[in-house]
């Protein structure tokens, strides 16, 4: 059976990889199905060189790659470009170099044809590239060994034996030439190749021999890769499926001019590869429609034998794994295997954590009845006990059917939580059995425990009764703040003794067990207030802040303050802070025993009043009552917050409330500028004396005091139009860019209403006799200004003239 031929160009003359064109090429002749099983050949030499009856490969610009025909295993040809073409001229050799280094990193044989004359000859057409090809081999960072296998075209009737070794002589001396890291300075060609040579006649004179040779060149190539193959050293090949991948790794580096470091590559490709396929399988084990169904499934209820076939799906999956990514390295497979395990499981996770949910409601509610069922048979003890053991029994039972064993995951804790159930059901039946014991014997005494359940409900409802105000008290903090908890402890507390004593009175327990119970319940009222009161003095400067704030921001009447000017802002800050001290002082000792203390004048003394009138600087620094770590007449155990605390929060406090005064008194200050916009008693006296010739003239003038006082009626009503007093408290460039815009439209309304009333007709004497006859019987009214500007008088028949002054 003939293969079918497949090519492609893989890289054109200028360069560009065809990405799409060699993922085509791989899909027809299935090269993903290989693994390590392929070689790949390339045809390097002289423009025009190249022989079609060998692998039937096509030639062109840039590189192109086929598919050898009949030839185990699937074997890839690369065919180079030419290396002595006159299209890219002379001095073009970086494509010549690329394609080389290419070629290097990418085969396992490099086939390079050169002509049987150029052998010996100093300006051979081949040199050129064998210099290129060993040049090109120093720049693999870990090169592996490769296949050079010389064809000699055209061989003369020189024998073989006589050419090969000139010709190996002609390549010691280029690979001696070429320059060589330090490191290979003496290594010997040997090192990085295999040399192979072999002769072909000249196809037109002797085309029979030429063809009969190529047919036996063929041969070789058969098994390349297999011990004692053609092939060389195989350490850098990648799997098949990631040839693709590779070979674009391969190009991009050698495009950007970098060495290549085939070891890494082959790390690079592998993890590539592996993430690839690993994501194949997620995708494809989140659409196995058997997964689906149990997903499905244990959403609603418990599927029996869950783990068995969630074990046999994973492991499924995870042998297909295996298979694709066996070629690759084993470190980055391992690795890979290990995330996409993970991730499966990741994926199984909330099913299984779903199974055990329905498993444990399932064992809980068989437990119940079956609880119900053994409380008519034997006593209680007994059967919450038997029970007990049985159904979590049964839920061991179950968690092991649902165990997938590619991991260990721990029922423990939904174990625990439906251990935690049943108790509780216990308890809640406990509670009832105890109620109608309770109700039904009077005067017999129950066990321990279950008077221990009824002080613990009593327990709760004196936290109930002290909490929330034991918290509004110490909020408050007055001098009666510890005295109202005192008292408020003393009576919640007593109400609870009662209500236990009233309640255990009917079980006859002994004396000792009734005192501990009592004294419990008690004691608990007492840790109920310190527990509060640790917890307000653990947040006691957000409330003094809080407290300053809302003192020092609003009034009496809780109505925000606004700083006008007329305000007291250091009595004011006087009071909200000592109102904060207060607080402070509160908080920093539980004084539930009334011992009496003197923290607050302490804290007064050290804090507030260091300023006091007859105590010097020196004598204020030569005794800290607050340089101490206890209070006086307090119990360190009774201590909340220390004298030394207690300076340091109230640094902090007035540090961190300082911005708010200073703040309130730039308001303040902002408020009398804006206010005082007349201009000052130095500039009033000036226009007086400057004007003083003026004023005479006036005086002798009637008439300009009759034009002044014209002047004044008008620019009074402007002002009372304008509203310029109110303008300008908002400040001078405000007020200015304001009256500019209401200065046109405020004018021509004056100007349209004097008109309006210049063409309005006179009123009929008589109306206007009637009028002043009877101004009562009208619904009248007028407004006069003070400067003797016109009236606004409205009767029955309409508005008769108006005056924007009296607006």
């Amino acid at each position: 059976m003939v293969d079918e031929c497949f090519s492609t160009q893989l890289i054109d003359g200028d360069g560009v990889f065809n990405v799409s064109g060699l993922d085509n090429f791989m899909k027809e002749v299935k090269l993903g199905e290989c693994g390590l099983s392929y070689a790949v050949v390339s045809i390097m030499g002289p423009q025009s060189s190249a022989f079609l009856e060998i692998f039937r490969s096509q030639t062109t610009k840039g590189i192109w790659l086929a598919k050898a025909q009949n030839i185990e295993p699937c074997t890839l040809v690369m065919d180079l470009e030419g290396t002595d073409g006159r299209e890219r001229g002379e001095d073009d050799t970086a494509f010549e170099k690329q394609s080389a280094l290419f070629a290097l990193a990418v085969s396992d044989i490099v086939l390079i044809n050169m002509w049987c004359h150029d052998i010996g000859r100093e300006q051979a057409a081949n040199k050129p590239l064998l210099k290129t090809v060993f040049q090109v081999m120093m720049r693999l960072f870990s090169p592996r060994k490769t296949t050079l296998l010389f064809v000699i075209r055209d061989k003369s009737k020189t024998p073989l034996e006589n050419l090969e070794p000139i010709l190996r002589e002609d390549v010691q001396k280029i690979w001696d030439a070429v320059p060589k890291p330090h490191a290979h300075k003496e290594t010997p060609l040997s090192e990085f190749f295999i040399v192979e040579v072999v002769a072909l006649s000249s196809y037109e004179e002797k085309e029979e021999l030429f063809k009969d040779q190529v047919s036996h060149l063929r041969e070789r190539f058969q098994h390349s890769i297999a011990p004692g193959g053609l092939a060389g050293d195989r350490r850098g090949v990648v799997p098949a499926s990631g040839f693709s991948f590779s070979s674009q790794q391969f190009w991009k580096v050698i495009k950007e001019n970098k060495d290549l470091d085939l070891p890494a590559h082959k790390v690079m490709v592998a993890t590539v590869r592996c993430e690839e396929i690993g994501n194949e399988k997620i995708a494809s084990f989140t659409a196995d429609e058997e997964w689906q169904q149990f997903e499905e499934a244990v959403q609603h209820d418990y599927v029996l034998g869950f783990g068995k076939k969630l074990t046999s799906i994973l492991d499924r999956c995870l042998s297909e794994y295996d298979m694709e990514a066996i070629y690759f390295d084993e470190g980055v497979r391992t690795s890979k295997r290990q995330q996409l395990e993970s991730k499966l499981l990741q994926l199984v996770n909330p099913a299984y954590q779903s199974l055990l949910g329905h498993l444990r409601t399932r064992t809980l509610e068989g437990f119940k009845e079956s609880f119900d069922k053994a409380l008519t048979k034997e006593g209680f003890a007994v059967a919450a006990r038997d029970c007990t053991q049985t159904f979590l029994e049964k839920f061991d039972k179950g968690s092991e059917d649902a165990a997938i064993q590619q991991v260990k995951w721990d029922p423990s804790k939904v174990k625990d939580k439906l251990k935690r159930d049943i108790e509780a059901h216990v308890a809640s039946v406990r509670a009832a059995k105890l109620s109608e014991l309770c109700a039904k014997y009077e005067g017999v005494a129950q066990n321990m425990e279950s008077m221990s359940d009824l002080r613990m409900m009593f327990q709760a409802q004196l936290t109930k009764a002290l909490a929330e105000p034991v918290e509004a008290l110490l909020d408050s903090a007055s001098e009666d703040t510890w005295p109202a908890i005192r008292k408020l402890l003393e009576r919640e507390t007593k109400a609870a003794i009662s209500g236990l004593e009233s309640a255990i009175s009917a079980f006859e327990l002994d004396e000792a067990t009734e005192k501990e119970l009592l004294l419990k319940l008690e004691n608990h009222g007492r840790s109920i207030v310190e527990s509060k009161t640790k917890e307000e003095a653990g947040r006691v400067l957000i409330q003094m802040k809080d407290r300053f704030s809302t003192l020092f921001s609003r009034d009496a009447d809780s109505m925000p303050r606004v700083w006008t000017g007329k305000e007291d802002i250091k009595a004011i800050t006087k009071t909200a802070r000592s109102a904060s001290l207060k607080l402070l002082a509160t908080l920093a000792a539980i004084r539930l025993d009334d011992d009496g203390d003197n923290i607050e004048n302490t804290l007064s003394l050290a804090l507030v009043d260091t300023a006091r009138p007859g105590t010097s600087g020196r004598s204020v620094q030569s005794f800290d009552p607050l340089a101490s770590s206890s209070w006086e007449r307090v119990p360190e155990e009774k201590t909340l917050i220390s004298p030394v605390q207690c300076k340091s929060l109230w640094r902090q406090f007035k540090a961190e409330t300082e911005y708010t005064v200073t703040q309130a008194i730039a308001a303040q200050e902002a408020n009398k500028r804006n206010n005082n916009w007349l201009p000052p008693p130095w500039a009033l006296a000036a226009m007086a004396i400057l004007g003083f010739n003026e004023f005479m003239t006036l005086l002798r003038n009637p008439l300009y005091l009759g034009v002044i006082f014209v002047v004044f009626l008008v620019g009074k009503a402007m002002w009372v139009q304008f509203d310029i007093a109110t303008e300008f408290q908002n400040g001078f460039l405000p007020a200015i860019l304001s009256l500019s815009t209401k200065f046109v439209p405020t004018i021509m309304n004056i100007l349209k209403r004097l008109a309006d009333e210049g063409q309005r007709p006179a009123a009929p004497e008589r109306q206007r006799q009637e009028m002043e006859l009877q101004p009562t019987n009208r619904s009248s009214y007028s407004s006069v200004t003070s400067a003797g500007s016109s009236s606004i008088t409205t009767t029955e028949n309409g508005p008769e003239y108006s005056s924007p002054v009296a607006k």
